[in-house]
């Protein structure tokens, strides 16, 4: 019969670096350990995640979870656009394989999402959003203590959502919201105003320097990120909504104007009672949501068993 573990390796699987620790069943994090992904993508990157795993304490270790910058299928395999090659990478039968234990694959932004309910900002909420505005602009939402995943998995792909009646070029890439709100529309907004690219922490800088234009730009894509907020809690009504991701460092120069913009829009009873904060596990979120999502599958696996045990000492009977 499968056991409940105690601990589990986590995983954090991003474009740029891969993360791993020890988790416990309480939340503890140990043993972190962190390395670059490999920019030639492919099997490359799950070899990576192989060695890492391989050079970390195995003792006690139950099951494996990871979350992933894109699409996880029941079945392991990812789809995630940021990694080249990976298409339908079978991460998590590979992982299976190789080291003989549970394997759970999971989005990131689920396990964003289930991290901060577990252990974070928004511990011990049942409905809860949490918005990763980084790069690009995604989702996790757990409904009643449950993630929503949508017909194949898209639930969350929020970035998409439209924002403004007259449709432009740059949103058949990377959709409204994320064109106005994300680390990339903030970038595409400070060329224009300043003639060359920067980040939304290069205007963070400025701002708080006294730079009215930088000010200006963050703003401009909190009124934008308060639209996409209003929207989001007319439909689901959520407790809380926790922003995460680069974006959100920010703090209260893009928050400010987008809880402002979204009290405005949004359905009065909805929006008084929902609560906006900013992420307060940081990097921590993705492995703790993805510790967290491994231990409820061993349950799984182990009350399925146990419930066929029963079964078939019944029918002997």
């Amino acid at each position: 019969m499968p056991s409940k573990p105690r601990t589990v390796w986590a995983v954090d699987l991003g474009g740029t670096k891969i993360a791993a620790a020890r988790v416990s069943r309480k939340g503890t994090i140990s043993g972190y350990v962190e390395v670059p992904t490999p920019s030639a993508g492919g099997f490359k990157v799950v070899e990576a995640i192989i060695e890492l795993l391989c050079g970390m304490p195995s003792n006690g270790i139950g099951a494996i979870g990871v979350d992933v910058p894109g699409l996880a299928w029941p079945t392991g395999h990812v789809w995630a656009p940021n990694i080249a090659g990976w298409r339908r990478m079978p991460l998590g039968p590979v992982l299976k394989k190789e080291f003989g234990l549970p394997t759970l694959v999971e989005s990131d932004r689920n396990a964003f999402v289930v991290g901060e309910a577990w252990q974070g900002a928004a511990r011990n909420c049942r409905d809860v959003i949490f918005l990763a505005v980084g790069t690009g602009i995604g989702a996790g939402i757990l409904a009643d203590g449950r993630l929503v995943r949508g017909h194949g998995e898209l639930a969350g792909a929020v970035g998409w959502m439209a924002l403004r009646d007259k449709y432009e070029s740059i949103y058949k890439s990377i959709g409204c919201f994320e064109a106005h709100a994300s680390g990339t529309g903030i970038a595409l907004a400070a060329k224009k105003e300043f003639g060359k690219p920067l980040s939304a922490r290069d205007l963070t800088a400025m701002a708080r320097r006294g730079n009215r234009k930088a000010r200006t730009v963050l703003e401009r894509a909190g009124y934008y990120l308060g639209l996409g907020l209003a929207n989001l809690v007319d439909v689901l009504n959520p407790e809380m909504i926790v922003v995460g991701g680069g974006v959100a460092a920010a703090g209260n120069l893009i928050l400010k104007p987008a809880r402002r913009t979204m009290r405005k829009w949004g359905q009065p009873l909805a929006v008084k009672h929902v609560r906006v904060v900013r992420s307060r596990l940081g990097t921590r979120a993705g492995l703790l949501g993805a510790a967290r999502l491994a231990f409820d599958y061993c349950d799984r696996l182990a009350m399925q068993e146990g419930n066929l045990r029963n079964h078939n000492l019944t029918q002997r009977r």
